[in-house]
């Protein structure tokens, strides 16, 4: 599923994977909350409860998207966190990867704690 990630005049094209949270997170379309800032990762937290899937990744790649169970929070991932080693991109803890930014992530650079941050879905979704 193709979804929209806003915050202000920024937007961004993403697709949602076809996973078990993956499935949780689109039910939950739309989504909105307040960005929290942890390096380059934006967080937020979302009502949707999913436990660990067996393929949870402990490092992550620039532009996926992750849901932390440790506290529910939707994730956008696009360099170092305070934890990672080098050019890693390491989460606070093992998250399920449930989709991926499409194109330039530059501007989630500008995205700043307590910014509002909204997920819909693109349409058209085939």
């Amino acid at each position: 599923m193709k979804i929209t990630i806003k915050s202000g005049p920024l937007s961004w094209r993403a697709t949602i994977f076809a996973t078990p949270t993956g499935k949780l997170i689109e039910q939950s379309l739309p989504l909105k909350g307040k960005a929290s800032r942890w390096g380059q990762e934006i967080y937020f937290a979302v009502p949707v409860a999913a436990d660990l899937e067996t393929d949870a990744l402990e490092l992550v790649a620039k532009g996926d998207l992750g849901y932390w169970p440790g506290g529910r929070a939707f994730c956008i991932f696009f360099g170092p966190t305070p934890i990672s080693g080098g050019n890693e991109i390491r989460p606070a803890g093992a998250v399920n990867v449930f989709g991926r930014i499409e194109g330039d992530l530059s501007d989630l650079n500008k995205v700043k704690d307590g910014d509002e941050v909204t997920v819909e879905k693109s349409w058209p979704n085939l």
